[in-house]
């Protein structure tokens, strides 16, 4: 079979279009799923091979397929041929083992398996009733998963005695996760203060550190606070970028004595730009001062906290009201899936619960059963459950933290070349699998002539197709980004990696004011 199951013989007869239409019939799945498994697996065989960013320009691909939708069937391999001749040249190779952008997108056979059996099972597990197991599932990895985590047994649907209060969802992202929580943060903080209705939203304040991720943000406004609310505090080298608690103290209680209601805060466990960790007990002790609500970020880095050694960066969640994590970043469970545990589940869910009459049934009323719907925005969601279960189930906690430690262990290396090079420094300490680093001003060249020079070297290493970097400012300095974690990533990458950074840094000189 050729490149990513090419296969010029196999086209087969045009359809008959005045033949019953069948969509599920059983020989088409089987041919088509066996094709399109074969594409996949040629893809991985493949995709270090290929350029990680594409060359295309916006509106490539309307100019490539037609613009308007077919009238008349064609063969599956018409449409296969075009995803391999149009769409995949188009695409930036997440899956790549030179992709260290951002932050990993990881992705596993056994995943892979459950979101495709998940997708041909199409449940619409809204409630319990509407599909027991997709419910369980569900509850069953959440709860596999808070034990991986440590999680103290509050944050827990099932427990040895029984059904707990707290408990959790899968939900698409980090942002849903954000959102949800400070949606049930604003509806009990308003109950507090004894609020007629929503008036009193102007007076609720909320927190977070300025490396807080920009969807916290985004979250507060949907949410309905008063952005002139919403505090981003500073932060800076003497605290490697982590939210500051004595800072975080003299913000809220200014906003308590100015009449604001502090409400929510979001301390994060690995910040996109640099990974800084807030302390989160040291932040969870401040708000219970002023009963607001406590949500931590751990989108990324809360994989890492199945490793023991890595565990403490959790210490004070049993302090918190919420946290979230992201199986699809770290852990090899693709998109989406993020993890949100609550403490209390009735406060999420008394602000979210639907009810009308088509969904009541006797589970429900039963108060046994767990309603996911109830802690969500939407109503209908997938079968996510499935692949998170799978995962854990095929590898086991031995290989998942086989996996994440082989991740940090890559990143020191590099780490190390970064450091052992005169050229360049690292500017953050690292925490976990992300190495922040630049090329340093040296003689006549000003930190000005370095930021451009980091961003010249950015581009010309992109501009290669072997690697992808993408870049952050940390401290006002563009900083480089370099994230380990591909799923097909092996110590060559990160050393090739290296070599072309070397090798596509020129020599100081060049860039010197004239």
């Amino acid at each position: 079979m050729g490149s990513l199951g090419t296969n010029p013989t196999s086209f087969s007869a045009i359809p008959d279009d005045k033949a019953a239409f069948e969509p599920l019939n059983p020989e088409d799945v089987r041919a088509y799923l066996h094709k399109a498994v074969d594409f996949i697996s040629d893809y991985y065989t493949n995709v270090e091979s290929m350029p990680v960013l594409p060359n295309v320009k916006p509106g490539y691909l309307q100019d490539e397929l037609t613009a308007s939708p077919p009238t008349y069937s064609a063969p599956f391999d018409v449409t296969m041929k075009e995803l391999r001749t149009s769409v995949v040249p188009g695409m930036t190779h997440w899956a790549s083992p030179n992709f260290f952008a951002f932050f990993p997108s990881t992705n596993s056979a056994a995943a892979i398996a459950g979101d495709l059996i998940a997708s041909a099972m199409n449940t619409v597990g809204f409630t319990w009733q509407a599909s027991p197991a997709a419910t369980e599932m569900e509850v069953l990895a959440l709860d596999w998963l808070a034990q991986l985590l440590r999680l103290p047994t509050t944050f827990m649907n099932r427990t040895s005695t029984g059904r707990g209060t707290g408990g959790g969802v899968i939900l698409g992202t980090t942002s849903e996760a954000m959102l949800v929580t400070l949606v049930a943060a604003r509806d009990a903080a308003l109950r507090r203060s004894g609020s007629v209705g929503v008036s009193d939203i102007p007076r609720l304040a909320v927190y977070a550190a300025d490396q807080t991720h920009s969807t916290f943000f985004k979250a507060c406004r949907l949410a309905g606070f008063d952005p002139a609310n919403i505090r981003s505090i500073s932060t800076g080298p003497e605290t490697n970028y982590g939210l500051d608690p004595a800072k975080l103290l003299e913000v809220m209680q200014a906003d308590a004595d100015a009449g604001l209601v502090p409400t929510y805060v979001c301390a994060t466990v690995g910040t996109t730009s640099s990974n800084a960790v807030d302390p989160v007990g040291a932040v969870a002790d401040v708000a219970a001062m002023f009963n607001a609500w406590v949500h931590v970020d751990a989108a990324y880095a809360g994989s890492a906290c199945i490793c023991p050694e890595f565990r403490h960066h959790l210490d004070g969640v049993e302090r918190v009201d919420s946290i979230s994590m992201s199986p699809h970043k770290w852990l090899l469970t693709c998109l989406d899936c993020t993890c949100l545990y609550v403490r209390d589940a009735h406060r999420l869910s008394d602000s979210l619960e639907t009810n009308p009459e088509y969904l009541k049934n006797d589970a429900t009323d039963s108060g046994e059963v767990t309603d996911l719907k109830d802690m969500q925005v939407g109503v209908g969601r997938r079968f996510r459950g499935l692949k998170l279960w799978m995962v854990m189930r095929t590898y086991g906690t031995t290989k998942l933290q086989e996996h994440i430690r082989s991740d940090v262990a890559m990143a020191k290396m590099f780490e190390d070349s970064v450091r052992a090079d005169d050229r360049f420094e690292v500017v953050v300490p690292r925490n976990f699998a992300l190495v922040c680093f630049r090329i340093k001003a040296r003689g006549d060249m000003t930190e000005e002539d370095a930021d451009e020079v980091n961003r010249l070297l950015m581009e010309n290493l992109n501009k290669t197709g072997k690697a992808y970097l993408a870049h952050t400012v940390v401290g006002d300095r563009f900083v480089l980004r370099f994230a380990v974690g591909s799923s097909l990533q092996e110590e060559r990458h990160v050393r090739s990696a290296w070599d072309l950074i070397k090798k596509t840094t020129s020599p100081p000189g060049r860039y010197q004011r004239s």
